[in-house]
């Protein structure tokens, strides 16, 4: 009976949470059109006042119906003070989609809205991919060290061309999230990367580096988020869906920039080795508060 419920609830739940991302996307892209065709800053400030709501109804309506579908504890844990005013860099774990959703609804009313920075090839995904695009969300383009290799001249060109981009977020105050392990975590990819912590991947140094390379000079403080499922560790998404999501945890740590922000992280070796070091010091701190929270 219960697997029947459960089935059920899934395929009542998904349809929901597909029309809600479908509505506040195509609504994003129209007014998104509207926004490229009247390049005046006045209207345009408005209207991206305007798509981050529907951004944030997105996010709020999402996390209604996990709730409506699930008998959930969803613990929020800030250490610090948090303001719309400045300019954040979320580094996260990654567990599920399911995260993305939380940290939109988190920031809703704590933090300015929040802009991935997306791979090219993500432009190409139904409703988020333009819907990202609208939102001015950069979409960056990596040139792998072969590709170099072979063309030199590219060097350094992907940190300047979205230098460029993100110069409009001077104006307004921004929140950046870097999901830092590069890909969701699971315990087959634990074991594969013998990851010397407990409950993470290893960090990827070089997106943070990066997104401080480019915003480096912005950013007030750097927000630690530990988004936790102690529950329903192994499918926090098929659990959502299907009603058996028990508990969320979302952890706040507000931490300050490394001392030296940015840095040529690809260059200089010297710079490279010390951002490593931080980033690793930073995350066996991660692994021990996300290790205490799971004893309770």
């Amino acid at each position: 009976m219960k697997v029947l419920t459960s089935l059920l609830t899934f395929f009542i739940h998904t349809p929901l949470q597909v029309v809600n991302l479908a509505f506040w996307g195509c609504l994003i892209i129209f007014f998104g059109l509207i926004k490229l065709a009247l390049p005046f800053p006045y209207i345009q400030k408005l209207l991206a006042s305007l798509m981050h709501s529907f951004l944030f109804g997105f996010g709020s309506v999402s996390v209604s119906l996990v709730r409506l579908f699930n008998e959930v504890d969803v613990q929020v844990d800030i250490h610090g003070d948090l303001s719309k005013q400045n300019w954040y860099l979320i580094m996260a774990n990654h567990l599920s989609y399911l995260d993305i959703i939380l940290l939109i609804e988190f920031a809703a009313k704590r933090i300015p809205a929040p802009k991935f920075f997306l791979k090219k090839e993500l432009i190409w995904m139904p409703f988020v991919g333009l819907g990202a695009w609208a939102l001015e969300m950069p979409f960056m383009r990596r040139y792998s060290q072969t590709y170099l290799q072979k063309y030199p001249h590219k060097k350094g060109q992907d940190i300047e061309t979205t230098k460029r981009y993100c110069h409009k977020f001077k104006t307004m105050p921004t929140t950046v999230i870097n999901f830092v392990e590069g890909t969701r975590y699971t315990d087959s990819k634990h074991k594969l990367k013998q990851s010397c912590y407990q409950h993470l991947l290893p960090p990827k140094a070089g997106g943070i580096a990066f997104t401080l390379a480019t915003m480096g000079d912005l950013f007030t403080n750097i927000l630690d988020i530990s988004l936790l499922y102690p529950d329903n560790k192994r499918h926090p998404m098929y659990a959502m869906l299907s009603g058996q999501m028990k508990r969320i945890v979302i952890d706040v740590n507000i931490i300050p920039l490394p001392e030296k922000a940015s840095g040529d992280y690809f260059s200089d070796e010297s710079y490279r080795q010390q951002f490593q070091g931080w980033l690793n010091e930073c995350w066996a701190a991660k692994d021990a508060r996300i290790a205490k929270i799971m004893e309770h």
